[in-house]
């Protein structure tokens, strides 16, 4: 098979955009053996951005042949070639018009795309863009954004692509061409030829022994690994006190690494938490980065809990921490350590694949995305090849991936258990497994909460707990501790039941029950006719949520807000109800009994089915049905709960989107105040609990977070301790800080125009000094998007690439990688952008907080805080909304300095830092920066003498 690899450069995306550059080359018998590229000269002027993306100009190109020319070389190259190009649908475009204009017949033949090729065959890959996917396989790139490079580049991954396909196991092969056969693409009909000549080239399987029923499988059974430590012996090991413990450690990492930094407060952090496993006390402790946070408490965990006996747990907020300790601390500590040790990783369920659900989707073939669904179902199948974990965060997720996901994740209503042909090689259940055998099990915020609502059935027993991030424990427990239902999960639980004739639940058992040899005639004839009832019922219940969904958004978009500030939020308070709240119980009441009664015939329908659990076929797809029924139960009694407003305790809200209409519709009820479940779950209960995260205090005490996580009580009783722990950073020597005190003050319509106005003049004079390397952190979405649009216009022709979060992507970690990536870019964030982001050395050099982290005042929760604060007595203001803001700001300034080679300048444009008595918390929270104010009109000069100058503190 002949390939010509194309890619071209052109003057931008749109029609009437011209070619300025081609590469071309050809492969034949999996080999490399022709190329071709050229300059074009096109009909217009190159764009700077596009110059500043190639280095091609207009210089470049003015004795370039002409795109008739070209495409009459090009021409020899193409005949009984296939396409292939990366992105195809581009570079496809673009050849079809240039032929045309050119006077030549359209290209017909086949069209491959090296993104469908690298997602099935490489579906782990953290980014498909050819840059990342290069670096990612060791393949040479040395220009991007060249016409020439690109495609060879492309040249080689498709190589690349081709040898992984066929060093899969055949069963493997067989089932992607299988995914594949009733697609009419181009590249259904290559899968499928690649396929047969994998069949042809087999003679024995080498595989066959990794296959369980349609899948070639990396996981083996898990419980048949029986771990052997000689516990008297580890008890000798670790009887030394902590402290002698930990120095023979530190001997241990000198001694693996040829540069070993002392780290005191690392050191300090160590002996407290030891102190506190051995006290029975909990302990509070900031620690700034760079202590080594994660040794300061891995350590003293796994000697307390080995010596004890007794299981310690440590939970994080982000997932990124929780592969961070998984494939950085603890392989260390795996080396060093004087005792085998057992780690489990646990997330919750929904992170890991249900292999019998994703079994039977393959099998049915159903594929609501089409073929997005067939690409994400492929890679899934390369990927069970590889993965002993089953986990989502494995996987480089398409367009729609996610719903694919949510489709066949494991979930506890449809478990089958140990009735399951899976069982034993379950992911979910090998991760329950080895965190009961585990001295140590990582997992999350949000999985301790789950814990605590399933009544403790998914966690082990522990009385020992880290809580890593501790400042974000608080807003999980709010968010996992009270209810929320949408307009889309609520459809999309009785869609899973039945969306048409064809396609759901209860469509796939009618269908298997008419052609059912072993169930008997009769009892299916009976549930044919039940299901057949149960259709035009669940359309009703369809109908009616609409109506009353309907009804919720219009008083929501009646009195919701600004909807060009984020999502439309209107909290419905006790009283007085909002007008019509009367018509919504009404209908509601009706909606609640007509689900009931379906509700109660899916029930009797569910148990009469169960008596034919031999049947595994019919078992499977009766369990995903009982887990769509309870699903509807949960949103039944929900819906009740925020419109009967069930509990005086929650604050109750709706938010949607103007722009999705009652599509985006949320209900939220979340519980006020936390701290009294906090303390009742966790320390009034277990022995220790330690929380640790670079910004817990505020006006360097913990009293504002002590109070929040309901840790008042243990104060009382001397059972809590407090640490505060310098960074290693230098900061006067690293990082400064500069106040524009002359910068406008926002208030009223004509003071927001002059703010944006100003900012948008000094990013940038500032992005232009500093050759982008800015993160810009705001707090409104709406000034994000004047000011990206303003820059973009000025900083594109100076070379400078503008990324705004929620414009050019909404991926946090793409923009991030992006931002690495360019040299000279400038990044717009909000919300997730101020606390997360790791951006060590020279790409990150100046970060700018455009406003004080306030969260809006007229939230409902914050509202609802601040009446209890009011009704108490106290002032809201300086008891809520400063303390958090404050923790807030902490976090944005701690994306500048992440190692102690880092120096940059940190920008304040908000004059309330220094002009209000509030002002001082948060310069007195920050860890010691050199802080200093002026006129704006001297930043630039000041900015090019610390980033130049050796300055004394």
């Amino acid at each position: 098979m002949k390939f010509a690899v194309l890619d071209f450069e052109t003057t931008g995306g749109q029609p009437a955009d011209s070619i300025i550059q081609v590469g071309l080359v050809i492969i034949e018998n999996e080999q490399i053996v022709d190329r071709y590229s050229t300059l074009v000269r096109p009909e217009m002027a190159i764009p700077p951005f596009i110059t500043s993306l190639t280095g091609i100009d207009d210089a470049m190109v003015a004795e370039a042949p002409p795109i008739e020319q070209v495409i009459g070389e090009m021409q020899p190259y193409l005949q009984d070639s296939v396409l292939v190009a990366h992105n195809a649908g581009f570079d496809y475009a673009f050849l079809q018009r240039a032929l045309e204009d050119s006077g030549y017949f359209k290209f017909s033949g086949m069209v491959l795309d090296t993104l469908d090729m690298a997602r099935i065959c490489f579906p782990t890959v953290p980014s498909l863009a050819l840059g990342n996917l290069c670096e990612t396989l060791s393949i040479p790139h040395e220009r991007p954004h060249q016409a020439d490079s690109d495609a060879e580049a492309t040249a080689l991954l498709w190589l690349k692509c081709l040898n992984r396909f066929q060093e899969l196991p055949l069963l493997t092969v067989q089932r992607i061409a299988s995914i594949f056969r009733d697609d009419p693409s181009d590249f259904a009909w290559f899968i499928d030829q690649e396929a047969a000549r994998k069949e042809r080239s087999t003679a024995l399987d080498p595989d066959a022994s990794e296959y369980f029923r349609q899948f070639a499988l990396a996981v083996k059974d898990w419980g048949t690994e029986p771990f052997e430590r000689d516990e008297a012996e580890a008890k000798r090991l670790l009887g030394l006190s902590f402290p002698d413990f930990y120095e023979k450690i530190k001997e241990a990492l000198k001694e693996r690494f040829a540069v070993f930094e002392e780290r005191p407060a690392q050191d300090q952090m160590t002996e407290e938490v030891a102190s506190a496993f051995e006290d029975s006390s909990h302990l509070l402790v900031e620690a700034g980065t760079g202590t080594g946070k994660s040794l300061g408490y891995l350590l003293p965990a796994l000697y307390y809990g080995i010596r004890e006996e007794k299981k310690v747990i440590v939970s994080t907020h982000t997932i990124n921490l929780q592969e961070q300790l998984r494939q950085r601390d603890l392989p260390l500590l795996q080396d060093i350590f004087p005792v085998d040790f057992r780690v489990a990783l646990l997330k919750g369920r929904s992170h890991y694949l249900c292999l019998r659900k994703y079994e039977q989707k393959l099998t049915y073939a159903e594929y609501e995305h089409g073929r997005e669904d067939r690409l994400m179902a492929a890679q899934m199948v390369t990927w069970l090849t590889d993965s002993e974990r089953g986990e989502d965060e494995e996987l480089h997720f398409g367009r729609n991936g996610l719903d694919f996901w949510r489709s066949v994740s494991s979930d506890a209503d449809s478990c089958l258990n140990r009735s399951c042909p899976w069982f034993k090689k379950c992911f979910y259940h090998r991760a329950r497994s080895d965190a009961s055998e585990a001295d140590l099990i990582i997992t999350n915020h949000s999985l301790l909460f789950t814990d605590i609502k399933a009544e403790h059935r998914i966690l082990p027993g522990f009385k020992h707990l880290v809580v890593d991030e501790a400042h974000n424990f608080e807003e999980v427990a709010v968010k996992h501790l009270g209810t929320e239902i949408s307009w889309y999960s609520y459809v999309n639980a009785i869609t899973q039941l039945f969306r048409d004739g064809r396609s759901g639940q209860l469509p796939f058992v009618r269908n298997r029950l008419l052609h059912a040899d072993d169930v008997p005639r009769e009892k299916a004839g009976a549930w044919v006719e039940a299901i057949d009832d149960l259709q035009p019922a669940l359309l009703d219940i369809r109908e009616r949520w609409d109506e009353l969904a309907g009804l919720l958004y219009e008083s929501l978009a009646h009195s919701g807000g600004d909807a060009t500030e984020g999502p439309l939020t209107k909290r419905i308070p006790e009283s007085p109800k909002p007008i019509g709240w009367g018509t919504l119980l009404d209908r509601e009441e009706e909606l609640y009994a007509r689900l009931s009664s379906v509700l109660k015939t899916l029930d009797k329908l569910l148990l009469e089915m169960k008596e034919q659990e031999e049947v595994m076929d019919l078992q499977g797809l009766v369990t995903n049905m009982g887990g769509s029924v309870k699903e509807l139960y949960r949103h039944r009694d929900a819906v009740r709960f925020f419109l009967k407003q069930a509990d005086s305790n929650y604050v109750y809200w709706m938010e949607g989107a103007a722009q999705q209409k009652v599509k985006s519709l949320q209900l939220m009820a979340v519980p006020v105040d936390v701290s009294y479940l906090l303390r009742d779950a966790f320390f009034s209960v277990k022995d220790s609990v330690i929380l640790t995260s670079a910004t817990l205090s505020v006006g360097k005490t913990f009293d504002y977070i002590t109070d929040q996580l309901g840790l008042r009580k243990s104060a009382e009783e001397n059972r809590l301790r407090t640490v505060m722990l310098p960074s290693p950073f230098q900061y006067r020597k690293q990082a400064l800080m500069i106040i524009p005190r002359n910068f406008p003050v926002m208030k009223g319509i004509r003071g927001e125009e002059e703010f944006t106005a100003a900012l948008t003049d000094s990013l940038a004079d500032v992005a232009k000094a500093m050759e982008g390397r800015m993160l810009v952190l705001f707090t409104s979405y709406r000034m994000l998007r004047q000011v990206h649009s303003v820059l973009k216009e000025r900083l594109t022709p100076e070379g400078i690439q503008v990324l705004g979060q929620g414009i050019d992507s909404t991926s946090r970690s793409k923009l991030v990688r992006l931002f690495q990536g360019s040299g000279t870019s400038i990044l717009l964030g909000t919300s997730s952008f101020w606390e997360g982001v790791d951006i060590p050395g020279d790409a990150l050099s100046c970060l700018a907080i455009v406003r004080l982290p306030f969260q809006p005042p007229n939230h409902p929760v914050v509202e609802a805080k601040s009446e209890r604060i009011k009704e108490a007595g106290g002032n809201p203001f300086m008891k809520l909304s400063v303390p958090q803001a404050v923790i807030r700001f902490k976090q944005g300034f701690g994306r500048l300095v992440r190692t102690t080679k880092d120096k940059g300048v940190v920008l304040v444009y908000d004059t309330r830092i220094l002009e209000t008595y509030y002002g001082k918390h948060f310069l007195y929270s920050l860890p010691g920066p050199k802080i200093e104010h002026m006129n704006v009109h001297q930043l630039v000069p000041r900015i090019h003498e610390w980033m130049e100058g050796e300055e004394e503190a």
